[in-house]
């Protein structure tokens, strides 16, 4: 008997189909960030000052993709290495213009087409994300809100040309395409008005979202602080909260997005009593919003779990979001999107029902018995053949190919 046959028949004594979690596991989508390969620095052809918006990546590990063919290379080999269905998330900076200095409000889908192609070719759909950062005009620390109606004019029309963008992303790739509207807005030290940049965010975001488009799943996205946002974060849980669910628009929440003693497993079963759908950023916060590499910890399970407890896999939207300019960035990939993976599987192999039932019963000590006893059930052998069936290494054998792609492509970079 293999060792898979032998967890397959433990698990079998719990209730668990283990075939079924596999192909569940297997086919719920993961959108891969596009900005771990290159250290958010996009392609656009920039002037002036662009260091703005609280975005930051540290490090110089060699093999930083420099453009769009270096950044698909990379997706190319991080995605033989991860099973399962992945798509592809981008910002609007990774737009390629043929070296034109295009403003970031007059971009088009055409300036995607590459994008497009690539993503076709490989049967992956893509995501999309205004890019409301590094940017002269998001120098003041303030764009949607600002007081500044150039200013806050320019940062509208770029927000709907880039949900005209996502809409015919979708349109080629037959898949909805969620674009994700996220703004580094605050102040870093005390605030005398939060009342008047939340209106004008208000009344901004209503006029970028005013039209329907075919395709185009919008979502906001919520900070507790950024980098020169300390004291004050315009578009705040509270407020985005509000917003998604008066406007009809997906909530997105990211795992960093909080207090460190928050966690957003325990968010998750009250905000979608309400909230038809949401988008999860999975990220590791370290101290603070410092988007470390996703491990299959315990957060990062409590995650999945609740999903899996709630059966609502299929109402909510999984991304990743980090980027680590310290370490071989496809590894940094590697590491993140199967940590991701694993926590949907481990969500999906554990025995809810029997939980349920023992709790509803009032038998707590049984229950918390039964959550001990599964955390060490073979779910290592399960994994492994999930791997197997999705015919990428099993192990730790990628990390030779991470290796071999390093000295041979990334080392001539």
């Amino acid at each position: 008997m293999t060792a898979y046959e032998l967890a397959r028949n433990i698990y079998a004594e719990w209730g668990v189909d283990v075939e079924a979690a596999i192909a569940a596991a297997l086919s719920i989508p993961i959108s891969v960030h596009c900005w771990q390969a290159d250290d958010v620095a996009g392609f656009e052809v920039k002037s002036g000052d662009v260091d703005s918006g609280g975005i930051m990546a540290t490090g110089n590990y060699p093999g930083r993709a420099r453009n769009g063919d270096e950044l698909r290379q990379d997706y190319d080999k991080v995605f033989s290495l991860v099973p399962g269905v992945h798509r592809a998330n981008l910002h609007a900076i990774y737009a390629e213009t043929n070296g034109l200095a295009i403003g970031r409000d007059e971009l088009q889908v055409e300036h995607f087409e590459r994008w497009i192609d690539w993503a076709n070719s490989i049967g992956i759909g893509l995501d999309f994300n205004p890019t409301y950062f590094a940017h002269p005009k998001a120098a003041s620390g303030y764009t949607l809100s600002s007081a500044d109606d150039e200013v806050r004019s320019y940062w509208i029309r770029h927000g709907i040309v880039c949900r005209s963008i996502a809409a015919a992303m979708a349109s080629r790739q037959g898949s909805e395409c969620v674009i994700n509207h996220w703004i580094p807005d605050g102040s870093k030290d005390a605030t005398a008005d939060r009342w008047s940049p939340r209106a004008r965010l208000v009344e901004a975001l209503d006029e970028i979202l005013n039209e329907p488009l075919a395709g185009c799943t919008d979502a906001v996205e919520s900070k507790l602080f950024g980098l020169g946002s300390e004291d004050y974060v315009v578009g705040s849980f509270e407020f985005y909260s509000s917003y998604a669910l008066s406007r009809d628009t997906v909530f997105c929440l990211d795992m960093g997005h909080f207090h460190p003693t928050e966690t957003i497993s325990d968010k998750l079963s009250a905000l979608m009593q309400f909230h038809p759908r949401v988008l999860l950023h999975t990220s590791r916060p370290m101290r603070w919003d410092s988007d470390h590499v996703v491990l299959f910890n315990d957060d990062l399970r409590a995650v999945f779990s609740e999903l899996g407890r709630g059966d609502a896999f299929g109402r909510a939207i999984i991304a990743l979001d980090f980027f680590d300019a310290s370490i071989n960035r496809i590894g940094a990939y590697v590491v993140g999107v199967r940590a991701t993976r694993k926590a949907i599987l481990s969500a999906l192999l554990e025995p809810a029902a029997e939980l349920r039932h023992l709790e509803l019963e009032g038998k707590n000590a049984q229950k918390l018995a039964l959550m001990e006893e599964f955390k060490t059930l073979p779910f290592g052998a399960i994994w492994d053949e999930l791997c197997h069936r999705a015919d990428v290494p099993v192990g730790r054998s990628w990390i030779s190919e991470m290796e071999t792609y390093e000295e041979r492509v990334l080392s001539a970079r």
